[in-house]
């Protein structure tokens, strides 16, 4: 399961780490932007939306390419993800939506959230007390109490 985790694209950071916001850039030139959101609710509750910000696809958000580099798309995100987790170890719960690609039914398992199970478990170890479930199109990943 750790195709290309080690391979990810270079990552560029926030300047001040609570600002949660990291962006990449894949060698075909598409520009990602990985957005970690707090719940009012719950500021222990972190939405995780990630998507490309190329002008060229007219500001859709969730738009996926196929340019051959979904592994090293996924390793990024697996990275960033952990790197926020570094700087926010308090956070409990995680939260993605697995938006439908055109064809896809709004609910239920899109292709997005069946990628995200995949790598869900390099994301949030079972061994780090994480456990996850899917309700619909989202995916949410929680930490017990230690």
């Amino acid at each position: 399961m750790n195709e290309g985790l080690t391979n990810s694209f270079s990552i560029v950071p926030p300047a001040i780490p609570s600002a949660g916001i990291y962006f990449f850039t894949t060698d075909s030139g598409v520009k990602y932007e990985v957005r970690f959101g707090r719940r009012k609710d719950n500021i222990l509750h972190a939405t995780i939306v990630f998507g490309v910000i190329n002008d060229e696809y007219e500001g859709e958000e969730y738009v996926e390419t196929n340019r051959g580099e979904v592994y090293r798309v996924m390793a990024t995100l697996v990275q960033i993800i952990r790197m926020f987790m570094g700087e926010h170890s308090k956070v409990m719960i995680y939260e993605f939506t697995g938006t439908a690609k055109e064809g896809e039914p709004d609910e239920g398992a899109t292709a997005r959230i069946n990628l995200y199970k995949r790598y869900l478990p390099t994301i949030f170890p079972a061994a780090e007390g994480w456990t996850y479930k899917f309700q619909g199109s989202n995916a949410v990943a929680t930490r017990k109490d230690r």
